[in-house]
């Protein structure tokens, strides 16, 4: 039988609790449990696919395709036996959306529908959809305790509680111990707070995670325990992380927290090996090199915009025992101000993105690394800078362009595949598409890599599978001209008809690729195109050999 464990938030936002399921998760699944984790959004929105960057940060895609919260990121790159689907996240809004569909088609009977039973019995079938084939399922309640969004949510654990039982079910509440400075101390009672507003909706914490800045004495845990009804050993104290949020599982393992998990439900595991996390601690504490990479990006202002790509980033630093300072370049200042800021830089790096704005920075940081043989990596829109920047400035069509930024170009190195070839079937369309009138590629697909090329070298295998977010692709009436004029071809699609990676065939390190290869790194791992990324930027660098070696 599946048994779950409740992750919710109080006092303030932003505490983490992404963060802390996944901690968990690797916890219990070094304890030989099969783990999955489902995060639960209170927004109304239908999914983060089209949600600003700017207000919500990146969006996670998931091998089958789904737009999904950020935190599903944190969830893969903590553990390893499950990926997520599009059962892992889901929205308010895509519950009601659900509901209102089913009493459209009659399925309630003319009754009359309420967020009690109906909006509560839709969340807990998805709640438990997600527990085939685990041991245990971690669900993350997005928002605040005490916030008015999520109280179906609240609700909807309440009743699961009484129908698991209390031993096949925790909850485990994640709190903020504020330090005044001014009075020398630290104030429990914002916690004590939160802990009856739970109850008061019929919610008692097993577990109590208490953020704070510095360690939290044990006079003070005593206390919250009393003023909790929380069982003291189960009240864990949990400071700012030292070097990285990967310290996060040592941290919790070491207080004892899946020790308490595991006694309360009554499991018989070993303890947890947690041996490749102190690997990567060290690798984080102890860097051999240093190198400096620009970062070509338009959404600077929200660093979550780019979160898996910046750990893929770090990923590749504890691969290599490399300390990877990421310079943040915003494409617009490059098209007003010039290259000037790449100036100093050992590689660089161009993201993926929507829309015009910004392209022609981009477009002017691929011109600079590839006359200036700088180590380069482009990922979807990069992808798409590299071709126009060869097209203008190598084969001499001025006017190239991407039909995304300028729809009249004469020459399209980049459209929608339907402006030059018939694709009926092969593009898929997300649903909701219809009210936009674009299609878009989603999740993971397979590419196969030339034998010769530096992708494959990296890869160490004929054909890889990479998930994709993108709607336009390179026009093939170009390809020819590409390759005989030095931009090779190095991956396609498996049905051969789209291009899904380049590299320059007289230039040290330049990769673009149209997928997104940051959503498979992970600490433990890396990534192969991240690796030798950093690899080729140590070079540059003059650091020597390549660490990853």
């Amino acid at each position: 039988m599946t048994q779950y464990i409740f992750v919710t938030g109080g006092v303030v936002s932003s505490l983490g609790k992404g963060i802390v399921a996944a901690s968990l998760a690797t916890t219990l699944e070094a304890r030989d449990l099969a783990v999955n984790i489902l995060k639960m959004d209170p927004y109304i929105n239908v999914d983060p696919g089209t949600m600003s960057p700017f207000q919500h940060g990146e969006v996670f895609v998931t091998a089958d395709g789904a737009e999904t919260d950020q935190d599903l990121g944190y969830y893969e790159r903590f553990i390893r036996g499950n990926r997520m689907s599009q059962k892992n996240n889901f929205t308010t809004g895509s519950v009601y959306a659900e509901v209102i569909r089913r009493e459209r088609r009659g399925d309630y009977l003319g009754g009359t529908v309420q967020v009690i039973p109906h909006i509560t019995d839709e969340i807990k079938r998805r709640i438990l959809a997600v527990g085939e084939d685990h041991d245990i399922v971690i669900v993350e309640i997005g928002g605040t305790v005490g916030d008015i969004e999520s109280q179906p949510f609240l609700e909807a654990v309440r009743q699961l509680r009484l129908e698991l039982g209390s031993r096949d079910s925790m909850l485990v509440h994640l709190t903020l111990v504020p330090h005044l400075e001014k009075a020398g101390e630290i104030k429990t009672k914002p916690t004590q707070h939160s802990v009856k507003e739970l109850r008061s909706i019929g919610l008692q914490p097993d577990v109590l995670i208490c953020r704070s800045i510095d360690p939290i004495p044990l006079s003070a845990r005593k206390k919250i325990a009393l003023f909790t009804s929380v069982e003291e050993r189960a009240v864990i104290s949990l400071e700012d992380a030292a070097i990285s949020i990967y310290q996060v599982p040592v941290m919790l393992n070491e207080q004892g927290l899946d020790d308490i998990i595991v006694e309360h439900f009554r499991l018989d595991k070993p303890p947890a090996d947690l041996s490749e996390w102190h690997t990567v601690i060290d690798a984080l504490a102890h860097p051999k090199q240093t190198v400096e990479i620009a970062l070509v990006g338009k959404y600077l202002d929200v660093p979550d915009a780019y979160k898996s790509l910046s750990e893929a980033i770090i990923h590749a630093g504890i691969q290599t025992k490399t300390k990877v300072n990421v310079c943040y370049v915003d494409a617009e200042d490059l098209e007003r101000d010039g290259p000037a800021a790449l100036a100093d830089k050992h590689a660089v790096l161009i993201p993926g993105g929507f829309g015009a704005r910004g392209f022609e920075g981009k477009v002017a940081a691929t011109q600079y690394a590839r006359e200036n043989n700088i180590p380069y990596l482009g990922i979807c829109y990069g992808l798409h800078a590299a071709v126009v920047d060869f097209s203008r400035n190598v084969l001499g069509y001025e006017n190239a362009d991407t039909t995304e930024s300028n729809p009249n170009t004469r020459d399209p190195v980049i459209g929608l595949v339907s402006e030059w070839r018939d694709v009926s079937g092969q593009v898929e369309r997300r649903d909701g598409d219809e009210d936009k009138g674009g299609t878009m590629r989603l999740g993971e697909q397979r590419c196969h890599l030339s034998g010769s090329s530096i992708a494959r070298k990296a890869y160490g295998t004929d054909h890889v599978m990479e998930r994709h977010r993108h709607r336009y692709e390179v026009n093939n009436k170009y390809v020819s001209e590409f390759e005989a004029n030095g931009l090779s071809i190095a991956g396609r699609s498996d049905d051969d008809e789209l291009v899904e990676m380049i590299e320059l065939d007289d230039h040290d390190w330049f990769v673009a690729c149209q997928f997104h290869p940051e959503f498979n790194s992970s600490p433990r791992d890396g990534h192969p195109l991240f690796t030798q990324f950093i690899n080729a930027a140590n070079r540059h660098a003059g650091n020597g050999s390549d660490a990853a070696k």
